[in-house]
């Protein structure tokens, strides 16, 4: 009966008194896909990696399409193989015509290489909003001009930006990126403990609707341990990714 504030990307270990503060691909592919409707995508297409984190990014994008009443035109997957990639790719250049958003998850070492395949395949990645998730924030990804005006969801990077200034003070070195979640984690532990009470860590607490106010911005526990992340929409640019949609100040 303690509860535990975890840091892992796979939700299947959340649980009833086990909550996630980290940063889900599930809650990328919902901000993505719900933006791109807001802007009038309706037909998707998707070329996924054929891995664990592919397998998650499949459910939530079908579910995240479904729910925003819109379609799916296209839906290819990918091994290591190099032919396999391409022709995924292939089948994918050929339907691209009847779809106006193109959804690739992948990490930013591989991400273009899928561009590549797409490209040699006769894809015109112009046509078509590309969308992704927060694996794309790459500088490899950032460098490649055929992924240039994509949309990918993500924390919005100010928040990081002045934790990492302030770290760079206090200790000489740079943080790791994932060190946000652990000094959410703590603050978030110190601060229920300053203000509730005996019932800091009850559930109506942890699952308080309103959510918390962290480095990385809002974030609210869900009854099944995982977490919703107001997360920022980035657009790819030669020099880095600049805010398209600003991230939520709070949860409706």
């Amino acid at each position: 009966n303690i509860p535990v504030i975890a840091l892992s990307t796979d939700s299947s270990v959340a649980g009833r008194g086990i909550y996630l503060l980290s940063f889900l691909p599930e809650s990328d592919v919902n901000r993505i896909v719900d933006y791109s409707a807001s802007t009038g995508k309706r037909s998707f297409a998707a070329l996924l990696p054929e891995n664990a984190y592919g397998n998650v990014v499949e459910a939530a994008f079908k579910q995240a399409v479904a729910r925003r009443g819109g379609r799916i035109a296209a839906f290819e997957r990918y091994g290591a193989d190099r032919s396999q990639m391409q022709q995924a790719a292939r089948n994918i250049a050929q339907a691209l015509a009847s779809a106006d958003a193109l959804f690739l998850a992948d990490d930013g070492d591989a991400l273009p290489a899928v561009a590549d395949s797409l490209t040699s395949s006769g894809a015109n990645l112009k046509r078509v909003q590309l969308l992704g998730t927060g694996l794309w924030d790459n500088p490899r990804v950032f460098s490649n001009p055929a992924l240039r005006g994509g949309l990918f969801a993500a924390p919005d990077p100010a928040g990081f930006r002045s934790f990492a200034a302030r770290y760079r003070t206090k200790f000489g070195q740079e943080p790791v990126r994932t060190a946000t979640l652990a000094y959410d984690a703590v603050a978030l532990v110190a601060a229920l403990a300053k203000t509730q009470g005996g019932q800091r860590y009850t559930p109506d607490v942890l699952q308080n609707p309103s959510g918390f106010a962290g480095i990385d911005g809002l974030f609210r526990f869900r009854a099944d341990g995982t977490n919703e992340r107001g997360l920022a929409v980035m657009r790819v640019g030669g020099s880095g990714a600049q805010v398209a949609a600003a991230a939520p100040r709070s949860f409706v």
